[in-house]
């Protein structure tokens, strides 16, 4: 019986082409430091009472400045809701859309405290986070970034980890767009999808 082929990590110049930004990764700082670097723009919408009354600018637009990726959200009546929905959904799009170097390339890898704290937090663990968890895109950030440079391939990031390959698929699998982000660069390197 022939055996299982060992997974390798792809060449550095075979991954699929990402925006890679230095470290930390926006979506693993704070949220006060992370609304700093957006800009709000909020939208009229009409309020309680009929079309043409109570009119509220409640509607929030968070503009991510050094990326352009928005976060936003119009169906709270509250303002400060809308903006707190807003960044979170920025969070988790950052997340998806950005990557920062990864320890599984030690060439281009740099240690930043904030990221750092983050995988010390999650070495070992169960990886279940609910949506509104408020580390849970910042974990999700730092697993992607593993797996870009793994070429999609979960059994190498595993050990970086200390966690089962299912438990990093898991993750993966509970927010949709990562499970399609992941699938995408399974794909630029000719694997079959996750499911």
């Amino acid at each position: 019986m022939p055996s299982k082929p060992t997974a390798i990590v792809p060449d550095a110049s075979l991954r699929m082409a990402c925006r890679v930004v230095d470290p930390p990764h926006p979506a693993v700082i704070d949220c006060d430091r992370l609304l700093d670097g957006c800009e709000l723009r909020t939208q009229r919408r009409s309020g309680p009472g009929g079309q043409h009354r109570n009119k509220t600018s409640s509607g929030a637009f968070l503009t991510h400045r050094s990326t352009g990726l928005v976060g936003e959200a119009t169906e709270r009546r509250s303002q400060a809701q809308n903006r707190e929905v807003a960044l979170q959904r920025l969070r988790y799009l950052l997340a998806i859309e950005v990557r920062t170097p990864s320890p599984l390339d030690p060439s281009a890898w740099q240690v930043d405290g904030s990221e750092a704290t983050i995988r010390k937090r999650y070495v070992n663990h169960s990886f279940r986070l609910n949506e509104s968890n408020a580390d849970k895109p910042a974990l999700l950030a730092l697993v992607l970034n593993d797996l870009w440079v793994a070429g999609g391939q979960p059994s190498l990031i595993a050990e970086t980890w200390s966690v089962s390959t299912s438990k990093i698929v898991a993750l993966v699998r509970s927010y949709a767009p990562a499970l399609t982000w992941v699938n995408r660069v399974r794909h630029h390197h000719e694997r079959l999808p996750l499911h």
